[in-house]
């Protein structure tokens, strides 16, 4: 008996060291401005003994962001010849990972490289398959919101966007988030692997949530940080883009 034991016992400290591999993905569409500091920081996170693959989809820039990603070492550049949207880079990334973890990196800082060990935490440690980055658990970023509020409308628009569209997932889906349209979203690779994402705008983030819910798969969340930039910054998403978001939870509620 005490064999068998002995047996087990290495058996699980083997699985424990079993150094993990992290697939980065980045989608960029004329960032020019941020990519190349966005990368550096994404190169310097110190995971430990976790491998980093940094993907970069450019999504058909009409700037320099193509031409400034393949000068930089140790990156993995895919090129869209046009412009497909951040859901149809994000699922070309999906194809091309190799990660037993993936984790989406906005290429614009809003979000905080640093913060990607903090994502992944509970997917390294065997606690969740999917993880959200949540801009609405952190008190100091809450401060930060009402500074936000009052400087930024775009902002201001985004903020009750998110907060609404989160609340019609929560009932939908019977779930209890606090930031479904977050960036931040972790997968371990094989749940994300068989989901098959249709759309290819800012919609594939209520896509996925509803799919990944319907299989009635927890989403942990862990509280990150969050610097909005402002439309004339470059911000992408506009009003169009949360109907759109609300009309796919409501579909992907009913239909596969």
């Amino acid at each position: 008996m005490w064999i068998l034991r002995l047996k087990n016992r290495l058996v699980l400290n083997k699985t424990t060291i079993t150094p993990m591999k992290l697939s980065i993905l980045i989608a960029a569409y004329n960032e020019e401005k941020s990519i190349q500091e966005l990368i550096t920081t994404v190169k310097k996170v110190n995971l430990g003994n976790i491998e980093k693959e940094i993907i970069v989809i450019d999504d058909g820039s009409k700037d320099k962001t193509r031409e400034l990603v393949r000068v930089i070492d140790g990156i993995i550049l895919i090129e869209h010849k046009h412009n497909r949207g951040k859901g149809g880079a994000i699922k070309t990334g999906i194809k091309s990972a190799t990660g037993d973890i993936i984790i989406i990196q906005d290429a614009d800082l809003e979000y905080n490289p640093q913060e990607i060990g903090d994502v992944i935490q509970p997917i390294v440690e065997k606690k969740a398959l999917v993880v959200y980055g949540s801009r609405f658990l952190s008190r100091a970023q809450l401060n930060k919101n009402k500074l936000f509020m009052k400087h930024h409308k775009s902002y201001l628009f985004a903020y009750f966007g998110g907060r609404m569209i989160t609340k019609i997932t929560n009932f939908l889906f019977l779930s209890n988030l606090t930031d479904e349209p977050t960036c931040y979203k972790c997968f371990r690779a094989g749940v994300i692997k068989r989901v098959k994402i249709n759309t290819d705008g800012f919609e594939w983030e209520p896509e996925v949530t509803a799919k990944i819910l319907k299989r009635r798969i927890k989403i942990v969340e862990v509280p990150i940080s969050y610097n909005p930039r402002t439309i004339e910054e470059g911000k992408k998403i506009n009003w169009k883009d949360g109907f759109k978001a609300i009309w796919t939870l409501v579909k992907y509620r009913f239909v596969n």
